[in-house]
């Protein structure tokens, strides 16, 4: 038997690695010193809604014309005030009618006769009733996908925790009237 020999190492040398800058083809940059931002820092104008689009007919029309002049009639946008003013004042004053700091009554102008029976007979939120903080709606976002129609997206905060709440407008009878509301 042999010994093995002391004077070869157990690894062999591995060439040196360089590294080499291969430049890509491009327009060339205004100034080279200076690299080119695509995002600036600071506050974005918020861009333009979108126009909405057209209001879907109703399934049949009325069999006679003394039927049109009952019911509920559609308002278009152009004849309806703020959307989301009105998003506003409808998620607060649920919030508090929840709370038990007005009546559910005073609802009633403002939502649909089959939401207002459900909003009557259904159990609240807890995180709405108890509790004495006071109930803050920090930010309301609407989006209006047809012309007469918004939905809202709000945010209602107590006792540091943060709470969504979404609801559908319908302009009805020249005025917002909720037709759908969820509470999270």
């Amino acid at each position: 038997m042999s010994a093995p020999s002391l004077s070869a190492p157990a690894h062999p040398t591995r060439p040196r690695l360089e590294l080499v800058v291969v430049r890509t083809p491009g327009p060339p940059l205004e100034d080279e010193r200076h690299p080119v931002r695509l995002l600036t820092p600071g506050p974005r104008p918020r861009p333009l809604p979108p126009a909405p689009g057209p209001r879907p007919r109703p399934d049949a029309p009325p069999d006679t014309a003394e039927d049109a002049d009952f019911g509920p009639t559609w308002t278009r946008r152009a004849q309806l005030p703020d959307a989301q003013a009105a998003g506003r004042r409808l998620v607060t004053l649920t919030l508090e009618a929840f709370a038990g700091r007005r009546p559910v009554t005073q609802l009633q102008p403002l939502v649909t006769p089959q939401l207002f029976a459900a909003l009557s007979g259904r159990r609240r939120p807890r995180w709405c009733t108890e509790g004495t903080s006071p109930l803050l709606v920090s930010s309301v976002r609407v989006c209006e996908p047809v012309d007469g129609v918004a939905e809202v997206a709000a945010v209602a905060r107590r006792a540091g925790r943060a709470h969504a709440v979404a609801a559908r407008l319908e302009g009805i009878d020249g005025r917002w009237r909720c037709t759908a509301l969820q509470i999270g």
